[in-house]
């Protein structure tokens, strides 16, 4: 009997073993389910967060960062998505520093060369004199300002994306871009030039780039609203700086978002900063006497620099002109859209003389001062 019961009792323990491993097999396959639904739906979110960001490509900053942070707000950017300014992040607003700040210190923000920056460049290292609005920048950067040029050389001057060709100004149709010339893709004077003087239509109707072209540089509309061609050419800059709109759009959807400016910020800038530097008690100034005529040779030169500007002044309100609506705007505004063309330009004042009519031989010499300076003017400008 002993042995019997102590049988009995092996076996019974023996089978609350196997009975208890079958049970807790049995929780594990119903968990399991369970476990690897939840696997998987980790690793899609994981997945998710791989795929390409959204990207927001913003037209011409030109300091204004306060409009800068509305747009990215009014944008709904996740975490990882990236930022592209396309160039023209610097001058003519109040904050250009905020705003070098934000581009060189976001891993996820980037900025193309504009003009501007390039002027910045070039002037830094004594190869042209500098507008107003670099020196405007210059004062506002102070001690910072050797290495906001350090950075704004690091710019690219164009970028590739999956989805679309990013540049400042235009580009050559035609022509790849890691040959196309800089001049053309950051917008300058002589690339203009260049694209006036060897196409007899404008670059974005002959784009054939296969993706579309996004640019910034030139208010084409100047209604606040981004110019498109046939869905293949986007311009961005819609005047933030002179109180039109800050204008932003997300790829891969080409999805526009714009914030209203805080104003015509350049006309208050610009006023500001002269009424500073004004002198308190101004001496008259000494005026040459230009009775007694230059020689020969300076006289030359001088009618060379007057054909010189009355063609360009030519070239520029033809180019002016041919811009969709520009004969709806108001004579402000068409002055406006000539001074944007010819800063920076070593005849500017006299350009804008041209287009006013003014420009007469003595008030050539009286800016000139001297023939020596003519002379230096001569070769500047190639002649």
């Amino acid at each position: 009997m002993a042995s019997s019961h102590a049988l009995l009792s092996f076996a019974a323990a023996e089978f609350s073993k196997v009975l208890i491993t079958i049970i807790i097999i049995a929780i594990i396959f119903l968990l399991f389910p369970l476990a690897r639904k939840r696997t998987r739906e980790d690793h899609f979110s994981a997945i998710d967060h791989q795929q390409p960001m959204n990207t927001l490509v913003i037209g011409d900053i030109h300091g204004c960062f306060a409009e800068l942070q509305a747009l990215l707000d009014a944008a709904g950017l996740a975490q990882g998505d990236a930022i592209i300014a396309l160039g023209d992040i610097v001058d003519r607003g109040p904050e250009t520093p905020q705003v070098i700040e934000f581009f060189r210190s976001q891993k996820n923000a980037v900025s193309l060369l504009g003009n501007h920056e390039r002027k910045h460049i070039r002037a830094f290292h004594g190869e042209l004199q500098p507008a107003l609005s670099q020196r405007i920048s210059r004062q506002q950067l102070a001690e910072g300002y050797p290495a906001a040029v350090a950075f704004m050389k690091t710019c690219p001057l164009y970028l590739e994306l999956e989805h679309a060709v990013l540049a400042h100004g235009y580009l050559e149709p035609g022509i790849p871009l890691d040959a196309q010339r800089h001049t053309v893709l950051c917008g300058t004077m002589s690339g203009d030039h260049y694209l006036q003087s060897n196409y007899d239509r404008p670059w974005y109707e002959l784009w054939d780039g296969g993706r579309p072209a996004i640019v910034g540089h030139l208010d084409f509309l100047r209604s606040g609203q981004p110019f498109i061609y046939q869905d293949r050419v986007f311009g961005l800059d819609t005047g933030c700086a002179h109180g039109g709109r800050l204008t932003g759009l997300v790829l891969p959807d080409f999805r526009f978002v714009s914030v209203p400016s805080r104003g015509d910020h350049w006309a208050e800038l610009r006023s500001r900063f002269r009424s500073e530097r004004a002198a308190p008690a101004r001496q008259p100034r000494q005026r040459t006497d230009f009775s007694e005529p230059w020689d020969e040779g300076s006289e030359r030169g001088l009618e060379l620099i007057l054909a010189c500007v009355a063609a360009e002044n030519e070239r520029l309100l033809a180019r002016l002109q041919a811009r969709p609506a520009h004969e709806q705007l108001t004579p402000r505004q068409q002055a406006m859209a000539y001074a944007e063309l010819v800063e920076g330009s070593p005849v500017e004042t006299l350009l804008h003389l041209a287009r006013r009519g003014q420009l007469t031989r003595e008030k050539c010499r009286r800016i000139l001062g001297d023939a020596q300076q003519l002379q230096a003017l001569i070769q500047q400008l190639g002649l």
